[in-house]
C-alpha cells in the first residue's frame, strides 16, 4: 500500500462501476490510492473491474445494488459505514438511454426506466450516502451527466430530459452542501465510446474514451481545498 498516493485513506463509491466510464473511474481512483466501492446491478462485471484493480495493487470492495431501489443503496451505505466509517467520494455514474424513436412513440415503461436510473437514482444515492460525508465535514460528489443535458437530442428526449434534470439537481445540491464542506460537480461529456452511446454515423476513433472521463474525475477530486469546479464540459477534439 502506497501511503504517498494522494487519495490514500479515502473511500470512493462509484455506481455503474462494472463497465465503461464507471469502471475507468474506479481504476483511476484506485490508482490514486482510494479504496473503491463498486456498485452496480451485475455481480460478474463488478468482479471483473475489481479484479483489474486488485491486480494493480489497489483496494476494492464490491456491493451489488440497483440505484433505482432505495433500500439497496441504504444497505450499501450501511456497509460502507460499518466497514470503513467514512465516505470521501461519491461518483454517480450509473445511466441508461434510448436513442431510436421520437418521444411520442416511447413506451411509458421506457420513460420510467430512463428517468428512474439517471435522475431518481442520483437522488437515492445522495440521500443514502451524504450523511456519511456530512458527519466527516468533507466530500466530493461527482455526477456524470452529458452534453445531452445542454443540447437537444432528437429521438433521445427522455435521456436528454434526465440529464437536464441531473444538471439542475447538481447545481442545487452543490449550494445545499457547500456549508458542509462538500463539493458537488457535474461532468458533461460529448460522444463517448461505450455501450450506451448512440454510434450511428460516428467514427469511434474520434470519440471520447472512458479514460478521458476518468481523468477529469481525478482532476476534480484533487482540487485544492479553496477551489470548486462546479461543471466540466468535455468534447472530442475532432467531431466524430
Amino acid at each position: 500500500m502506497d501511503t504517498a498516493k494522494p487519495l490514500h485513506g479515502q473511500v470512493a463509491v462509484i455506481t455503474g462501476a462494472g463497465r465503461g466510464i464507471g469502471a475507468s473511474i474506479a481504476r483511476q481512483l484506485a490508482a490514486l490510492g482510494a479504496t473503491c466501492v463498486l456498485c452496480g446491478r451485475t455481480q460478474s462485471t463488478l468482479d471483473l473491474t475489481a479484479q483489474t484493480i486488485l491486480q494493480s495493487g489497489g483496494q476494492v470492495e464490491v456491493i451489488p445494488c440497483d440505484v433505482t431501489v432505495l433500500h439497496q443503496l441504504e444497505y450499501a451505505a450501511a456497509r460502507v459505514n460499518s466497514t470503513f466509517g467514512r465516505l470521501d467520494i461519491l461518483v454517480n455514474n450509473a445511466g441508461v438511454g434510448r436513442f431510436n424513436e421520437p418521444l411520442h412513440n416511447l413506451l411509458p415503461e421506457d420513460w420510467d426506466r430512463i428517468l428512474n436510473t439517471n435522475l431518481r437514482g442520483v437522488y437515492y444515492a445522495i440521500r443514502a450516502f451524504v450523511p456519511l460525508m456530512i458527519r466527516g465535514f468533507s466530500g466530493h460528489i461527482i455526477n456524470i451527466s452529458s452534453l445531452a443535458g445542454k443540447n437537444p437530442v432528437p429521438n433521445g428526449a427522455a435521456y436528454a430530459a434526465s440529464k437536464w434534470g441531473l444538471n439542475g439537481l447538481s447545481y442545487s445540491v452543490a449550494e445545499e452542501l457547500r456549508g458542509q464542506n462538500i463539493r458537488v460537480s457535474v461532468v458533461c461529456p460529448g460522444s463517448v465510446e461505450t455501450e450506451l452511446s448512440p454510434h450511428a454515423g460516428k467514427d469511434p476513433n474520434k470519440m471520447l474514451q472512458p479514460d478521458d472521463i476518468a481523468h477529469v474525475v481525478a482532476m476534480l477530486v484533487l482540487q485544492t481545498p479553496q477551489s470548486f469546479v462546479s461543471e466540466v464540459l468535455i468534447r472530442p477534439t475532432q467531431k466524430p
